[in-house]
């Protein structure tokens, strides 16, 4: 059997998979992305864990896609990723290619490949206009048009979560103030939900909570807590008029929520489609629509990265 892998690395761990052409994912595994601090023995580690996944089966491999964050799809670098461990610009796809003996290896954000996965297996298939949003630890964005996805001159187009919403607002990471990932992404609104607290006296479930989390806040809102319900409102507000002005640039057929927050359902998708409509220039009014991920159940991140890999390395091979 033909099979790609594909590669999700985060700031804590890496996971990987072998997946076949139609999106099934055949095996998969993990292993810590800070346990070995010099990056040549991170790879090692990691080679070896996509042999050992290999292993017997009779599988044939034809290339690897990875998602990381600060990817950049047309050199294959991680440029400056403030969450993982290896400082400056790291040319990673062709280091691990060399592990592989020139198989093909492409890499990209890890919100593109999110976006490619929906795209070849999820909600997105036969879709040419969308966009993907990732709700998580930060706030990313895939976005496709005609058919393909925006990578810009550079490779970095699509940072929806560094469009600034409030020019006196929230420091962000990045160095400026005011970024939407300062709001709608899982931290950002568990600091709204300890904002609200701080600043009303109103009675809610989430004073009696021992942690605040996106868990703990959206089963309060479920619950019918008001002042949880008011993080929501907020939230979506925010994250509602930052696609408001997205739409006006790609008009988008549909917009998939992917990630933590998206596990909240209507809770999210309804203020944020409220927002989105009330500041919608008229032209596209009612055109794009919200919607979960249809890949939140299963392992999106390895089948974004995978779909990397069919799609561009395979694809251009052949």
């Amino acid at each position: 059997m033909e099979v790609c892998a594909g590669l999700d690395i985060g700031g804590t761990n890496t996971v990987f998979g072998l997946v076949g052409r139609d999106g099934e994912l055949i095996a998969e595994s993990q292993l810590s992305t800070t346990a070995e601090p010099e990056l040549g023995d991170y790879l090692s580690g990691l080679a070896a864990g996509l042999r050992d996944l290999l292993g017997d089966r009779g599988h044939e491999l034809l290339g690897i896609g990875i998602g990381a964050p600060n990817g950049n799809f047309y050199d294959g670098t991680i440029a400056h990723a403030p969450n993982l461990p290896w400082a400056g610009v790291i040319p990673l796809a062709s280091m691990l290619a060399e592990r592989f003996e020139g198989l093909p290896v492409r890499l990209t954000n890890d919100a593109n490949a999110a976006a490619l996965g929906e795209q070849l297996y999820g909600g997105a298939r036969g879709l040419r206009d969308f966009l993907l949003i990732t709700l998580g630890t930060g706030v990313g964005s895939g976005l496709v048009a005609n058919g393909e996805l925006i990578l810009g001159h550079d490779g970095f187009a699509g940072e929806l979560g560094h469009v600034v919403v409030d020019w006196a607002g929230r420091a962000c990471a990045c160095g400026r103030s005011g970024c939407l990932e300062t709001y709608a992404s899982v931290p950002g609104f568990v600091r709204t939900a300890r904002e609200k607290l701080a600043a009303s006296p109103v009675a809610s479930l989430l004073r009696d909570t021992p942690e605040l989390t996106g868990h703990t806040i959206s089963a309060a809102a479920q619950a019918g807590d008001a002042l949880a319900l008011e993080v929501f409102e907020d939230t979506g507000r925010h994250l509602g008029r930052a696609l408001a002005n997205t739409v006006a640039l790609t008009s988008p057929e549909r917009i998939f929520v992917f990630g933590g927050l998206a596990r909240a359902g209507a809770l999210i998708l309804e203020p944020t489609q409220r927002h989105l409509d009330e500041n919608t220039l008229n032209i596209f009014a009612g055109k794009a629509r919200l919607e979960v991920s249809h890949l939140m159940d299963r392992n999106a991140a390895i089948l974004g990265a995978a779909a990397l890999a069919w799609e561009h390395a395979v694809g251009a091979r052949r």
